[in-house]
């Protein structure tokens, strides 16, 4: 018998995989429905604390309320009244709707049902491959290109790595770029007693619609917004973000790292990401009990609203018959 198993489940209609690890008691569990992660159990003293604020029934979980630990593709986030151009062409996201009512929000790909590729496990980890190939031209208006997405999630004794691969199976060039969107919960009475620290240097400044600002004008350094400077750790207290964070600082192994610690009990979990933005969510507009609640910690391979921006043309291209790979996890810090 290995230290690590796969089990398969359900969560109401939904088929759904759990990673565990015999030695520590840690788990994981993932639905099929948008590779979503429900929860993730560590241990904590004579206990299993589950860190993960995900959907807890069938329901939650089709109706993607919060966008709780969604898989972000070809978009992580706002697109600016749900339009772009890219190679000379404008496209729609939603065409026929107007004023108000327009909005587009966590792309496509987090209420798809992934298919399950392969699931493994050995004294090593615990892994599970997903699979969607339904991004293709004339599925979702204003998007004509065509891409196929592979999660990989691999539970370990450190925590949980996840990397994305896109594929460009068109014949043209295609705008796209990778986010996740973990909600993390470390204590029963909200996020206001953890401590955060999130070592980028510039702030992302946005209008009333959270669409960042036209060019350089969206970045701020941290040194004029006080209340968003979080580069040593400091409590949450009543900081309300959804905000944006640029410039990171880069370990020497090359992983850009924020951290979320319970000073109370000293559990941590580390969020980390091999490059691009770090958007923080306090959940303040989530609905009754759920806000601030737990914070989101997302890791992005390009701002919101890269699709309308210049300086993310480079990062958001992906050529026809070309592939990109995006890395980012969790670790854990048990104290």
């Amino acid at each position: 018998m290995t230290r690590y198993a796969i089990r398969h489940e359900h969560l109401g209609r939904w088929p759904v995989v759990a990673l565990t690890d015999s030695e520590s008691g840690m788990s994981v569990r993932l639905a099929r429905r948008g590779a979503t992660l429900l929860d993730f159990h560590v241990p904590l003293g004579e206990r299993l604390h589950d860190i993960a604020d995900g959907y807890a029934d069938a329901d939650a979980l089709e109706a993607q309320e919060g966008a709780r630990f969604a898989v972000m593709l070809p978009f992580a986030n706002r697109i600016a009244d749900a339009r772009y151009r890219f190679d000379g062409k404008a496209c729609d996201l939603q065409p026929g709707i107007s004023g108000d009512a327009r909005g587009i929000m966590h792309g496509f790909v987090c209420e798809a049902d992934f298919e399950l590729l392969s699931a493994d496990a050995d004294d090593d980890g615990a892994r599970v491959r997903f699979g969607h190939d339904g991004l293709r031209p004339g599925v979702h208006p204003g998007y004509p290109f065509a891409l196929d997405l592979e999660v990989l999630f691999t539970l370990h004794a450190g925590g949980l790595d996840v990397e994305a691969r896109m594929r460009n199976v068109g014949e043209q060039a295609a705008p796209c770029f990778f986010g996740w969107h973990p909600y993390l919960r470390l204590r029963e009475d909200g996020i206001a007693d953890c401590e955060l620290q999130l070592p980028a240097h510039q702030a992302v400044r946005t209008d009333d619609r959270l669409i960042p600002l036209p060019g350089a004008s969206a970045l701020q350094p941290l040194d004029a917004v006080p209340p968003l400077d979080f580069r040593q750790p400091r409590r949450i207290g009543g900081c309300v973000m959804d905000t944006g964070f640029a410039d990171p600082q880069v370990d020497a192994d090359g992983r850009v790292r924020t951290r979320l610690r319970d000073p109370d009990s000293g559990l941590a979990v580390v969020v980390w990401q091999q490059s691009g933005v770090t958007l923080a969510f306090t959940g303040d507009t989530l609905a009754g009990a759920a806000a601030r609640r737990s914070i989101a910690l997302e890791p992005m391979e390009a701002m919101t609203d890269a699709f309308n921006r210049d300086d993310c043309i480079d990062a958001i291209t992906l050529a026809a018959g070309a592939e990109r790979r995006f890395h980012c996890g969790l670790e854990i810090h048990l104290p």
